[in-house]
């Protein structure tokens, strides 16, 4: 029986393939010559992987048809050290022999006696690249031997192999590492990919190397060229890495060629920060706006056969086969962004309400923003535990730790200034520089709260080197928001670990920004900050004096519930009440009023 992708495949071919069932391979073999050339032209001829299972005994033991992320692996009983028993040879119809991520992680994962990757083209096989099980430091990793001849390759002494592997295996304790180990590629500064390393450490990546190019324009194939993308492969070898990150966004054919040159999983910068935005979301809004980027990042990214994946027109001769693989994925796709965009407007329409209501109350709005890992959640957790208004203390705190975007989830929470304005603080996600158009565009729905921000605390890491460019990536954003012609100013936090040089030319650089030095983790110069924040916010608020009848005691109730009371006395006509009031307590008390 074939598994897999059978579809469309003619019943002589799968005959054919079914026959390898009968063959038994000779014990020291890789493979059987015939079955070899069976299975690479019936490959080339459908254009799909093929994959054939061997025991020990020479037996086939499965057969499946796909492609490198759809082919079937045999299902086996995985002992402890000891190998599979079971060798997978599959073809690559793309024409490289090179071992691919998926081959490696499954040589590994089901410990397989060996892997072969036979690269095919429509004319002869390019070569056969073999993988087999290693130790190293009590660590399970790989081997890699070829391109090898076909000759080379069927003759490899096997038994010899397996035996030397199973030695080590019994010998040692074996720890099976799931570590993605990552070198980091990129093409404009350190700086950025010391950032690009910090990404990868939020997402579990350890990073082992780091590659440079220095490059005006950018190649359509490679991204950094064919020469330099043939050196990066080998120094992938050379430090044992899994996973290849570009600091710059890479197109789908650019992600393809590295990935068939370099054998190992490429991503580029946008992937790594979806990635991270998907593994932190926590509410409901923010999954859909993670998604909702991740499909509108996928669709353009998604390979077709030219022409031949898409529906031909109407008119004699040109009557197509129906709707292909990739059409069907692009409908999909389609389908769910517009799913997803409904979805997102009921949240974003609930929030307006929220916002309405606020409004209403007449309560300002205070968004803090920034750079990620500036310190804005430990801020706002500080400021929300030490002047809280009504039972806001009693709600959660918000996730803070060293790490980039450890905040996903805006949060609105009410405290107290210290002249008696209760204000609304919303603490929201970072910006980095590159930050993927569609993520921006996806949570616009809960950025916007800035931009109806009476007042925007830009929060700064003043000991960070790239501080600079922090508050200019920022900009961009807050411009993108149409955010920037709010009252702000620049709290420099990490003021304890900055130097005085570092403090002083954030100040000279942006001269049109009042500042104020902080620490919101040692709790420094908090007093100053909630000065700064009294002087900032508009004044929304007025004092007033009134004279409230004794015979309307619900005035005076109403006054007490809705203003800041200063001070009041009883009097002969009624209670006379100084109060910090709003709008809309100042329209309504108007009447009673008797002195501004």
């Amino acid at each position: 029986m074939i598994r897999g992708n059978t579809e469309g495949i003619k019943d002589y071919i799968l005959k054919e393939l079914d026959s390898l069932y009968e063959i038994n391979v000779e014990k020291n073999k890789l493979i059987e010559p015939e079955m070899l050339m069976i299975i690479a032209q019936i490959s080339n001829k459908i254009n799909r992987e093929i994959n054939i299972a061997i025991d020990r005994r020479g037996n086939v033991t499965e057969i499946s048809i796909g492609d490198s992320s759809s082919v079937q692996l045999p299902i086996m009983d995985i002992q402890e050290k000891r190998l599979s028993g079971v060798r997978v040879i599959h073809t690559h119809p793309s024409g490289s022999s090179n071992l691919s991520n998926i081959d490696i992680s499954a040589l590994i994962k089901l410990k397989l006696d060996c892997i072969a990757a036979i690269g095919i083209t429509e004319d002869k096989i390019t070569g056969v690249t073999l993988g087999f099980c290693n130790v190293e430091n009590n660590e399970l990793t790989h081997e890699v031997v070829g391109p090898l001849s076909i000759e080379e390759a069927v003759n490899y002494p096997m038994i010899n192999k397996f035996d030397e592997i199973e030695s080590l295996l019994r010998k040692r304790d074996i720890v099976e590492n799931d570590t993605e180990y990552a070198v980091l590629v990129g093409i404009d500064t350190q700086e950025s990919l010391d950032e690009l390393a910090e990404l990868a450490r939020a997402c579990n990546v350890q990073v082992v190397g780091t590659f440079m190019q220095k490059k005006n324009r950018v190649d359509s194939c490679f991204f950094i060229g064919t020469g330099k993308a043939q050196e990066l492969a080998v120094y992938k070898q050379l430090k044992r890495a899994n996973l290849i990150i570009f600091d710059e966004e890479l197109t789908g054919m650019q992600v393809k060629n590295l990935e068939m040159i370099t054998s190992c999983k490429v991503i580029d910068r946008t992937t790594l920060i979806l990635e991270i935005f998907a593994r932190r979301a926590r509410t409901r809004e923010a999954k859909i706006q993670v998604e909702l980027a991740q499909l509108k990042y996928r669709s353009t990214r998604l390979l077709g056969l030219g022409s031949t994946m898409s529906r031909t027109g109407g008119g004699v001769g040109t009557k197509g086969p129906g709707e292909k693989k990739l059409e069907i994925d692009k409908r999909r796709i389609r389908e769910t962004i517009y799913d997803l965009k409904q979805e997102l407007e009921k949240i974003r329409k609930t929030r307006v309400t929220q916002r309405e209501k606020r409004e209403e109350s007449g309560i300002p709005k205070i968004s803090l923003v920034g750079y990620t890992n500036v310190g804005k959640s430990t801020l706002r957790n500080l400021l929300v535990d030490m002047f809280p208004a009504d039972n806001t203390s009693k709600k959660e705190a918000v996730f803070a730790e060293n790490m980039l975007f450890a905040t996903l989830d805006i949060t609105t929470r009410a405290i107290t200034l210290p002249d008696k304005r209760v204000v609304s603080l919303t603490d929201t996600v970072g910006f980095v520089r590159k930050l993927p158009h569609d993520l921006v565009e996806a949570f616009k729905s809960t950025l916007e709260e800035v931009s109806f921000s009476d007042l925007i605390i830009h929060v700064v890491d003043a000991s960070s080197d790239t501080a600079i460019e922090q508050i200019i990536a920022v900009e961009k954003v807050l411009t993108e928001l149409d955010a920037m012609d709010k009252p702000m100013f620049l709290a420099l936090n990490k003021c304890d670990k900055a130097t005085e040089e570092q403090l002083n030319t954030i100040k000279e650089k942006f001269p049109a920004y009042k500042t104020i030095e902080i620490s919101a983790k040692s709790q420094m110069n908090i007093d100053g900050f909630l000065e700064m924040m009294v002087e900032s916010l508009p004044q929304t608020t007025r004092v007033c004096t009134y004279l409230i009848p004794y015979s309307d005691s619900s005035m005076g109730a109403y006054l007490h519930r809705n203003a800041i009371i200063q001070s009041e006395e009883y009097e002969g006509e009624g209670l006379k009440i100084s109060a910090v009031v709003n709008n809309e307590v100042y329209n309504k008390c108007k009447k009673y009023l008797i002195g501004e």
